[in-house]
């Protein structure tokens, strides 16, 4: 191997360090683990034994157990490195006994057998927390175990239940579960929180897993989601994450530092206080430190689950999705800026529309960019990737797309996308999608069933249907092997190999 990414057992850490053929690197990351409940059904639609579960948890020890400094504990939604992180919100910090005694003063009763019985006379059943397996995620399965023995010290009969990642997420996607835990991999912005959090979300495949739904928090939710402004976006995601810390809708955990180890025989990684080598402009820059260039082979901690972009959600899917696609802007990876990408430039304008203020996107896409299969791409490409979206209201990117209005391509590399409304974030949520070759996507006709890295392109044998215009060609998948993937020698930033 020559990039090992996701590192977080301390052991693994600690003899890697000691490797001299090794170089690590840590950053602060975007990360964020949690322990969800489905808030829908019976027990866990109690807000108090929600609060009490938060309180029976020994979050900090787990954390310096099992992480020995790599992660710290996590008291709210945000994770500390981001700038809207909000630190004044309600503690629920570990304590048992006050655990209990906040169930018995809201009426909560023990059975003979030490279960909770409810206030209404319901006894608890017994409770299951999906995680991932040992060998896939050995550190997520131990704290899963920890957890069922906590809750279960104080009534709760949990036991965890560990399965295929892939089985986990699907069980997800369709609300089959009482408990998980799950970590997320969040970005700059706080608007992040709309999606897991609003009641709107809710929806099959939609990030609202545990199924809150608070009219309070929805309208704060919607005042964050379509923020005019900076100031009007910090207020809301203050209040939000204050919100949420009284409704417990899952309980924080931790937030991990991301550290990543390179082999020597490489040079040219990029590495930033926010970005550790594992990254996309690593993949660009790298070659050996001598000798000719050769394969490089990156450790993938899982298997993907069906390389689907439409409902592929987990990271391990898009650890490779996201070389093959590419968007219309980027992230700078050092001031986590937006800047130019498929677009050259972009302006955005506030018009009066019939319902209100609106926002006006105008994108200027770069000219002589082809799809990995030689096709230009043009506007109409990303016109037609957001309309079908938005039209199957794929719950992916149900929120990136849902208040589009109308998209206009007055030329190949002129788009207009006007928004019903007025957002701080619009440019990143549209922006920021990727965008797919409309000549393959208008032949897919089922798209929660369409499995692009398993048919063959018709005008290329070389190819899959998973093509795109990134700077990574996709080659074949051989599950429990490995994903081969090539340099595009048209990829528009430059040459990769």
């Amino acid at each position: 191997m020559d990039i090992l990414g996701d590192l977080h057992r301390p052991v693994d850490v600690d003899a890697l360090a000691k490797n001299p053929e090794v170089d690590l690197s840590l950053a602060s990351g975007f990360h964020g683990f949690f322990l969800g409940f489905n808030v829908r059904t019976f027990p866990w639609n109690s807000l108090e034994l929600r609060r009490s579960a938060w309180q029976a948890l020994p979050r900090e020890r787990m954390v310096r157990d099992l992480f020995a400094g790599y992660a710290e504990p996590l008291s709210t939604f945000l994770p500390p490195v981001s700038p809207y992180f909000e630190p004044d919100v309600t503690a629920y910090p570990h304590d048992p006994e006050a655990a209990k005694k906040r169930l018995a003063d809201a009426g909560w009763t023990w059975g003979p057998d030490g279960i909770l019985v409810s206030p209404e006379g319901k006894k608890i059943p017994p409770q299951k927390i999906l995680s991932p397996t040992a060998s896939s995620a050995p550190t997520t399965a131990e704290i899963a175990v920890r957890m069922a023995e906590a809750l279960s010290s104080i009534g709760i009969p949990v036991e965890a239940e560990p399965m295929d990642f892939s089985t986990m997420i699907s069980r997800l996607d369709e609300r089959d579960f009482q408990m998980y835990v799950l970590a997320w991999q969040m970005t700059r912005d706080p608007d992040s929180l709309y999606a897991f959090y609003s009641s709107k979300m809710d929806i099959r495949g939609g990030y609202n897993m545990p199924g809150i739904s608070d009219p309070k928090l929805d309208e704060v939710l919607d005042r964050l989601r379509f923020a005019p402004d900076e100031p009007s976006a910090r207020k809301a995601a203050s209040e939000a994450q204050k919100l949420l810390s009284d409704l417990v809708p899952v309980v924080p955990v931790y937030s991990r530092y991301t550290i990543s180890a390179v082999s020597k025989q490489w040079k040219g990684t990029l590495v930033t206080e926010r970005v550790t080598a594992d990254n996309t402009w690593s993949l660009l820059a790298m070659e050996p430190a001598s000798g000719p260039m050769r394969p490089l082979y990156l450790v993938q901690a899982d298997e993907p689950r069906s390389l689907n972009p439409f409902t592929s959600s987990s990271a391990y899917d898009w650890q490779i999705l996201g070389l093959i696609y590419d968007s219309l802007i980027a992230v700078h990876p050092y001031t986590l800026e937006t800047i130019p990408w498929l677009a050259r430039e972009w302006d955005i304008r506030t018009e009066k529309g019939p319902d209100g203020p609106r926002t006006v996107l105008t994108f200027r896409l770069r000219e002589g960019v082809t799809w990995h299969d030689g096709k230009p791409l043009t506007a109409r490409d990303a016109a037609f990737t957001y309309e079908i979206l938005k039209k199957n209201s794929v719950p992916r990117y149900f929120d990136n797309v849902n208040n589009i209005e109308s998209i206009e391509t007055p030329d190949d590399s002129t788009l207009v996308v006007t928004m019903k409304n007025v957002s701080f974030w619009h440019l990143h949520r549209v922006g920021g999608l990727s965008i797919f070759p409309r000549h393959i996507l208008e032949n897919v006709k089922d798209w929660r069933s369409w499995l692009p890295a398993s048919e063959k392109h018709p005008g290329d044998p070389d190819l899959t249907l998973l093509v795109g215009s990134g700077p990574f060609i996709f080659r074949e998948y051989r599950p429990g092997e490995y994903v081969r993937m090539t340099g595009s020698g048209s990829f528009w930033l430059g040459r990769t190999r």
